[in-house]
């Protein structure tokens, strides 16, 4: 591995395997182990993810739940061995992959940071000249010579970020610490992380804070369900995870119906810049492509669109038929352009649903409901959804 890198993940994938419903015996286990046992699954946590980050560099890692972000840095740690790929670091490695990970529940605080020391390779003289440091980050003087078991999942966070970090590693991975604890501990770590990319450090770190993940982090990745779906500039990719987020969460209001005389194949979304995008301001306009594909001739086709509220209820539609803007007949393959000159709308998300249909609405060619979510921001106050403009006197 070059000396420019401290992690390489090389197409890797990790693979669980699903235990069989039923009381197991020792004829199943037997089995299953040989790999034989009948209904077996697997379960594919990763696949072919493939990175390499620089030294010094900080990698976020975002994802929804279950995407495969733990899994990874269980990997990246070596307390997983992953099924197909390679990985391999360079540098002392600490971690904070998990509530307690490390922490043995019937020792006390001070033992315990004295083990995570042993186990990183540290003496008992180096771990006493920084265990002063640990106790003070970690803010929990009063209860370090209790056993840890009895702490709450913060003193826990507490005391694990601070042993992984004064242990001065060359690569920290960290999951989740920022969501537990409280916003003085928060900002605490986040001068920690601040500290350690000064020092040329390398981390990996997972967090469903956009907002931190976005500050901290040179790139972030964005895995989901364990496959890798880009690599790039924090903004990039926390815009890319917000847009799947959304197309995910209005999923089962998706519907597609109609005869298939027309199909719509698709529509791209532009702002006020020509960019192509799902995001929108209040008062801007938005530009939709939508495209078609027509095996025959259709005479005067109507098309049309809707939006509706994030739940599904319809706030506005219109159609070509309204504007008076006829469309003569269509064949082969063409697009038509909408234009909304300000969207009225206030902040929130929001369904887009186009349609073809026959002049006299008889015949539905072609109909794709709450199939296009958009996200629009607004700063302007006022109740429900549409802004219309007004005056007192």
């Amino acid at each position: 591995m070059s000396d420019d890198y401290a992690i390489r993940v090389e197409h890797v994938t990790k693979a669980f395997r699903l235990r069989a419903g039923g009381t197991p015996t020792l004829k199943s286990a037997a089995l299953e182990m040989l790999g034989k046992r009948s209904g077996a699954r697997q379960f594919l946590a990763l696949s072919d993810v493939d990175f390499a980050v620089k030294r010094g560099e900080t990698l976020g890692i975002i994802g929804a739940n279950g995407a495969g972000k733990s899994t990874l840095l269980a990997l990246v740690s070596g307390t997983m061995a992953p099924t197909g790929g390679r990985i391999a670091t360079q540098g002392a490695l600490s971690s904070l992959l998990e509530l307690g990970a490390g922490f043995h529940p019937d020792l006390t605080g001070r033992e315990n940071v004295f083990l995570y020391g042993a186990v990183m390779g540290l003496s008992r003289k180096q771990m006493n000249e920084r265990f002063d440091a640990i106790v003070d980050f970690a803010g929990i003087p009063d209860f370090i010579d209790q056993p840890v078991k009895h702490y709450s999942s913060g003193m826990y966070v507490r005391l694990g970020f601070a042993v992984a970090v004064q242990v001065n590693p060359d690569i920290l991975l960290i999951d989740e610490v920022l969501a537990v604890g409280d916003a003085d501990f928060q900002r605490k770590c986040i001068g920690k992380m601040d500290e350690f990319r000064r020092m040329g450090k390398t981390m990996l770190i997972i967090s469903h804070d956009m907002k931190t993940i976005q500050s901290v982090s040179d790139r972030i990745l964005l895995l989901d369900e364990g496959k890798t779906l880009g690599i790039g500039s924090p903004d990039r990719m926390v815009e890319q995870y917000q847009s799947l987020t959304v197309r995910k969460s209005v999923k089962s209001l998706a519907r597609e119906w109609g005869t298939g005389e027309v199909k719509l194949t698709g529509a791209k979304f532009r702002n006020d810049r020509g960019e192509e995008t799902d995001k929108f301001s209040f008062g801007k306009p938005l530009e939709a492509e939508v495209f078609y594909q027509a095996d025959k001739r259709i005479e005067n086709p109507v098309f049309g669109f809707a939006i509706a509220a994030e739940n599904g209820t319809l706030i506005y539609g219109n159609n070509t038929q309204i504007e008076a803007f006829a469309v003569p007949f269509i064949e082969g393959s063409g697009r038509i352009t909408l234009r909304i000159g300000e969207l009225a709308m206030s902040q929130g998300t929001y369904l887009f649903s186009f349609s073809v249909h026959s002049a006299d609405h008889k015949i539905n060619y072609h109909r794709l409901d709450n199939l296009f979510p958009i996200r629009v921001a607004a700063d302007k106050l006022f109740e429900g959804c549409c802004h219309m403009p007004c005056q007192w006197r």
